[in-house]
């Protein structure tokens, strides 16, 4: 029964820092990477559909991001959803290939994505440290029940906050790399 609080805290610690990564992810910087687009839905016969999912998605140099549609007609509808995207984008289409580049970010640009970092990252805390207080009820649900002696709960709870402390790094290691990523030139 302890054995399964600790991994079922584990799990969920670990998604919220997926999670985090995830959001980090779509937080842009000076440079172009095909994950950018991924939350970018184009309108495909009537359906929302991901960019990635109805077109080819290429680096074509390191400010520069190539989607090429599979299908010919498609070319405007993609176009016209990177162009409405909240990511700031100006797309280009030169025959069936359209040319995203990353325009430069500036330094008050910049300092507002480090607060949103620093707020995802905060939200991701707070997201691990619930996991905890729901790990510690259980606990203590079980202590009432007379199924684990004190001891072990106690134990639990101390092994419990040292896998917080560990996911709560992790997730400081995280801001802090993306941190300098943004402030990069």
């Amino acid at each position: 029964m302890i054995a399964e609080i600790r991994k079922d805290t584990e799990q969920r610690m670990r998604k919220s820092l997926n999670a985090l990564r995830t959001d980090l992810g779509k937080i842009r910087t000076g440079r172009a990477h095909t994950g950018l687009l991924d939350h970018v839905m184009v309108d495909y016969y009537g359906n929302p559909t991901p960019v990635n999912q109805v077109a080819n998605i290429t680096l074509v140099d390191g400010r520069t991001i190539g989607v090429q549609p599979y299908e010919k007609s498609m070319v405007g509808k993609v176009e016209r959803a990177i162009r409405d995207s909240d990511l700031g984008l100006n797309p280009a289409a030169s025959g069936d290939l359209i040319r995203v580049p990353m325009p430069m970010l500036t330094e008050e640009r910049r300092r507002d994505l480090i607060k949103l970092v620093k707020s995802e990252g905060e939200n991701a805390k707070v997201a691990v440290r619930n996991i905890r207080r729901d790990a510690n009820h259980g606990l203590k649900e079980l202590l009432k029940k007379k199924e684990i002696s004190e001891d072990d709960e106690r134990r639990m709870q101390d092994d419990i906050q040292k896998l917080t402390d560990k996911f709560v790094s992790e997730i400081d290691q995280m801001l802090s790399a993306k941190e300098v990523d943004l402030m990069a030139v």
